[in-house]
Parts: C-alpha cells; sequence; structure tokens
C-alpha cells in the first residue's frame, strides 16, 4: 500500500493535476469574489467562511477525474484490481493520495487566503480545523464518484452532477463551524458533525467505491 501511495503521489505530481491546479482555482475564487460582491470589508468577514469552503471543495472536484483516469487509459488498472491488494484498500490509497496533494495543500493556504476576505483573527482556527476534518470527506466522496464513472468518456460532467450533492452535508457544517468561530460563537457542534460526516464517509463508502469499480472493470 505504502508503495502504490508513493506511486500515486509521484504521478500526481508529475502530471500537475493536483497541487499546482487547485491551489490556483481556490487563489482565483478568493481574489474574484472582492470584485463581485464589492469593497465593503465588513461583508467579506461575514462570508469569508462560507467563500473559503466553497473554494475549497470546488478545487477538489477539480481533479477528481484523474483518480482513475490515467491508470484506466494505460491498463494499469485492471492489473490492480486483480492485484492481491483488496479492491477496498486500492481505493482508499487513491482517496489518500488525493487528499495529500490536493485537500492538504488546501489546508495550507486557507490561512493565506483568508488574510484576503478579512475573515476575524479568532476564526482561523476553527477554519484550518473544519477544513483539516472536512476535505478528506470530500477526497473519498469524489473517490466513489470517480469510481462510477470510470471508463466514460468526458464524464467529468457528469461525475460532477453525481458528487455535488453529497458534498452538501460536509459544505454546511463545514462552513458553519468556520462562520461560528469567526464570530466568537461555540463552533463544537457542527465540528462534531463534520468530524461524524468524514468518519461515516470513509467507513463506508470505500467498500462502496470498490464494488461500483468491480462492476466497471468487468
Amino acid at each position: 500500500m505504502i508503495a502504490l501511495l508513493s506511486r500515486d503521489l509521484a504521478l500526481a505530481v508529475r502530471a500537475g493535476g493536483g497541487f499546482g491546479l487547485g491551489l490556483a482555482f481556490f487563489l482565483i475564487v478568493v481574489v474574484l469574489v472582492p470584485f463581485g460582491v464589492g469593497p465593503d470589508e465588513a461583508l467579506h468577514a461575514r462570508i469569508a467562511s462560507g467563500i473559503l469552503w466553497l473554494g475549497a471543495l470546488l478545487a477538489c472536484l477539480l481533479s477528481l477525474d484523474r483518480i482513475f483516469a490515467l491508470d484506466f487509459e494505460d491498463g494499469s488498472l485492471d492489473l490492480l484490481a486483480t492485484a492481491p491488494l483488496p479492491t477496498e484498500a486500492l481505493v482508499s490509497v487513491k482517496a489518500a493520495a488525493h487528499w495529500l496533494v490536493t485537500g492538504l495543500p488546501l489546508v495550507a493556504a486557507a490561512p493565506v487566503l483568508a488574510i484576503l476576505l478579512n475573515l476575524p483573527a479568532m476564526g482561523y482556527g476553527a477554519l484550518v480545523l473544519s477544513l483539516l476534518l472536512g476535505t478528506p470527506a470530500l477526497s473519498v466522496i469524489g473517490t466513489f464518484g470517480a469510481a462510477l464513472t470510470v471508463g466514460i468518456k468526458r464524464g467529468g460532467l457528469l461525475m460532477s452532477l453525481l458528487v455535488l450533492p453529497l458534498y452538501v452535508p460536509t459544505l454546511i457544517f463545514g462552513a458553519e463551524a468556520a462562520r461560528r468561530g469567526a464570530e466568537g460563537l461555540d463552533w463544537t457542534t457542527p465540528m462534531l458533525m463534520l468530524a461524524g460526516i468524514t468518519c461515516g464517509v470513509i467507513a463506508v463508502l470505500p467498500f462502496a467505491s470498490a464494488a461500483v469499480l468491480r462492476v466497471n472493470l468487468r
């Protein structure tokens, strides 16, 4: 599993599909928001947590179609599916690689980009913690969507339509936890709900993704 994870990380960095693209999109979203809503700094502070969470969600969405596509195109996915490694472990490694390449850099960049939206200083901890808890769920759910559409030509749009509704609970509780932190309120409840969603997704979806992947590779 470690060798497979190292391979996926190397391929992702070499292909340039996750790390730079996700961060660039995240930056563009944050920079464009003030142009769209006007120069009101108080308004920026109120919507900062939601905008940052939405930007991170969409940035994760950009690279989902690459999770299985490259391996499917060169035939290595068939070999991996027939290897002694369980398909559930294969799916989990793919999700972990996506999070390390895409999700983790977004978590690290969020406090820096929050400065552009005038996020109150008291909200930085809640923002980072919510993204740290929520972005793994985005990667695991995205891996499920990628498994559903593997082998479908131009399946990126279809995958987005399938995955976005599943992202909504994570977005709601993540943004709410960050908002409460920025306003100095108690953010324990939405943070616990977010952690529960992530744990549930990690526990269940790898098995669903593996089952779908086996069907699509027959």
